[in-house]
C-alpha cells in the first residue's frame, strides 16, 4: 500500500498529514512552526512527524509514494527551494525537497500555497469540473492560482498570479509594500487598514460605531463580528473592500475569461456580505459576456484546503515518479 504525504508550511503553524486516497486524511499532525529559531527546528519536527504518522498507520517510509509541500511564496518549485517568505523570514534558500528527498527516498515536489490551493479546489473543492478556474487566497495578503485548459499555470518563473501587486489606486492601503494596491484593498490585511481609516474618520465626525472600541489593531474578525450585529460602519468597510475585490475579478475575467473564481480566507467567513458587492462590480466593469460565464464562489474545501493541496502536490510527486 502507498501513502501520500502532505507538508503545509505556514508561518505560524506547520502540519504534516498522511493519506492513501485524498482529499481524506488518515493521520495529521500540526505543531507551531517557530520559525524564529530557523527553519532547522521546523524540518525536524516535519521529519519526525512523517515518521510518527507512518508507525500509528502500520507503515514505513519504504511505503510513500509521494511528499508535496505547501508554502508561501517566494519560492522555486523547478530547484526545490523556499526563498524566504514574508512569513517565514530565516528561512534563506531552504532546499526543502533536498533535505525531504535523502530523508525518505521518494519524489518531493515544492509548490506556492496559492498554486497548491487553486490545485485543491480544481480537483475536489468548488471548481470540480471546470477548465478555466482561478482560486483567490484572500487572506492575510492576496494571491491567486491558475488553472488554465485544466492545468496549473505557473508562467516563466512560477510568478503567475500575483493579482495583490496590481495597482489599483494611486494612494490607499498597503499591501506588498505598495499603496493602492490589489492586496491594500481586498485582503484580510487590507480590510483591516480600511477599517482603521473609516474608523478615525467616524471619530472626527462623532459618527456611532461599535468599532470605536477597538483601540487600534482592528481586525477583519472585528469588522464581521460588528457588521453581523448590523453595525452600519462596518458593513461600509466591508461594501468598500467588497468593491474593491469586484475591481480585482473584473481584470481577472478580462484577461484570463474564467469560467469560475473561487475565493478562500475571507470570503468563506463573510459570505454574501463581500461576495454581493464583488460579484455587483465585477458585472458592472468587465466586459459583459465574460462576465456572465463566470461564477463567483467560495471555497469549499473550508479549514482543510492546506491540507488537501499539499496532498495534492503529493499526488503530482507521485505520478512523476519512473
Amino acid at each position: 500500500m502507498s501513502w501520500m504525504v502532505g507538508v503545509d508550511i505556514g508561518g505560524t503553524k506547520t502540519a504534516v498529514v498522511i493519506s492513501q486516497g485524498p482529499p481524506e486524511a488518515e493521520g495529521r499532525i500540526e505543531f507551531a512552526t517557530g520559525q524564529e529559531r530557523g527553519p532547522e527546528y521546523a524540518i525536524a519536527s516535519i521529519k519526525a512527524g512523517v515518521r510518527e504518522l507512518l508507525e500509528r498507520a502500520g507503515a514505513t517510509s519504504a511505503e510513500i509514494a509521494g511528499i508535496g509541500v505547501s508554502c508561501g511564496s517566494p519560492l522555486d518549485p523547478f530547484t526545490g527551494v523556499i526563498q524566504s517568505p514574508p512569513n517565514l523570514a530565516t528561512w534563506v534558500d531552504v532546499p526543502i525537497v533536498e533535505i525531504l528527498k535523502g530523508e525518505f527516498r521518494c519524489p518531493v515536489r515544492l509548490e506556492n500555497d496559492a498554486n497548491a490551493g487553486a490545485v485543491a479546489e480544481h480537483r475536489f473543492g468548488a471548481g470540480r469540473g471546470s477548465r478555466h478556474m482561478i482560486f483567490l487566497t484572500m487572506g492575510t495578503g492576496l494571491g491567486a492560482g491558475i488553472i488554465a485548459n485544466g492545468q496549473l499555470y505557473q508562467g516563466a518563473t512560477d510568478a503567475a498570479g500575483e493579482i495583490g501587486h496590481v495597482r489599483l489606486t494611486r494612494t490607499g492601503p498597503v499591501g506588498y509594500r505598495k499603496a493602492g494596491s490589489v492586496e491594500g484593498w481586498a485582503s484580510g490585511g487590507g480590510m483591516a487598514q480600511v477599517a482603521q481609516r473609516e474608523v478615525n474618520a467616524a471619530r472626527r465626525t462623532g459618527r456611532g460605531s461599535a468599532l470605536l472600541a477597538e483601540n487600534g489593531n482592528i481586525t477583519a474578525r472585528d469588522v464581521l463580528r460588528a457588521a453581523q450585529a448590523g453595525d452600519k460602519l462596518a458593513l461600509r468597510i466591508i461594501a468598500i473592500c467588497g468593491r474593491k475585490l469586484g475591481e480585482t475579478l473584473a481584470i481577472l475575467v478580462d484577461i484570463l475569461n474564467p469560467e469560475c473564481i473561487v475565493i478562500g480566507g475571507l470570503a468563506m467567513r463573510f459570505g454574501e456580505l463581500v461576495l454581493k458587492p464583488a460579484r455587483r462590480w465585477m458585472k458592472k466593469e468587465a466586459l459583459g459576456p465574460s462576465a456572465a460565464a463566470c461564477k463567483v464562489v467560495p471555497a469549499q474545501l473550508g479549514e482543510r484546503i492546506g491540507d488537501v493541496a499539499a496532498l495534492c502536490i503529493a499526488m503530482d510527486a507521485a505520478s512523476s515518479r519512473p
